[in-house]
């Protein structure tokens, strides 16, 4: 029988925010297998699907650059070990001249942007400061229409290609600091993360003892939720949960063709001493 590590229960919790001896008996059913005991839980208890975003744990900055036309724009994570080094400025500084340098120069991947120079600077700050410090993503926009971008302090940055008012642009930023959508609209979400969505649901409407036609709305109406829930477009507006974000727009004669968001950490478990 597979041994369910306390780690393994508090991790399930914090991926479904159930309690511990439920998540420990779906471990158990599922072998210890953490996506199986999820999907356990989302159909017996209704559990929301995890985020990965709540699992923030690493330190350090985002880097973000914007050019002055607000046609180019990037965004680097920048990871150190103490939240004490994050607000070193040299630290702050050299984040934003790896922004800078990916909106310019547009370097294919982390490889390229780790050129001798940058890696030189690096270097030098690891044994001045005397901590790890690592470059860990990139993120860089050429916009269609114009830019917008927003900081939630050091740790969100979010970049926005958008048509409309300005205060769109800015709303649309905030909005996707908050809600952390993983796609734009429905007809981007991966097909598989469809299937695994209406599966999980089915198993749900089946349990429910419901006549057939029944559940068979159910799956739909939960499917439907499910991709609001992770699609920019279909997301209750963070000012006006009324509207979704496409309504919004459209009230606005206004539109958005790309965004781009790093969270400082995301997935990177903290070691807890």
């Amino acid at each position: 029988m597979t041994e369910i590590s306390a780690g393994m229960v508090k991790e399930l919790r914090e991926m479904t925010g159930l309690g511990m001896m439920e998540c420990k008996k779906a471990l158990a059913e599922a072998g210890g297998d953490l996506r199986k005991a999820e999907e356990l839980l989302r159909i017996k208890s209704g559990a929301k699907a995890s985020k990965a975003a709540g699992r923030v744990a690493a330190e350090g900055v985002i880097g973000a650059y914007l050019s002055p036309d607000a046609r180019l724009g990037a965004l680097v994570e920048l990871n150190c070990e103490t939240d004490f080094v994050a607000k070193n400025d040299e630290f702050l500084a050299f984040a934003q001249s790896l922004a800078e340098t990916v909106a310019t120069q547009n370097p294919r991947d982390l490889t390229e942007l780790a050129s001798p120079k940058t890696e030189q600077r690096r270097q030098a700050l690891v044994q001045k400061i005397g901590e790890n410090i690592s470059i860990r993503r990139l993120r860089r926009l050429q916009a269609k229409g114009r830019l917008a971008l927003y900081l939630h302090g050091t740790k969100i940055g979010v970049l926005v290609d958008f048509e409309g008012a300005d205060e769109v642009g800015k709303d649309l930023a905030m909005h996707i600091a908050f809600a952390k959508p993983a796609y734009l609209a429905k007809a981007e979400v991966p097909a598989d993360i469809v299937a695994r969505e209406r599966d999980i649901q089915a198993a749900r409407a089946r349990e429910s003892g419901k006549p057939a036609a029944i559940a068979a709305k159910m799956v739909e109406g939960a499917l439907s939720k499910f991709l609001g829930e992770i699609t920019l477009l279909g997301q209750p507006f963070i000012k006006d949960d009324k509207q979704s974000i496409e309504k919004m727009l459209a009230a606005r004669k206004a539109r958005v063709n790309a965004y781009a968001f790093l969270v400082v950490g995301e997935g990177i478990a903290k070691n807890v001493h």
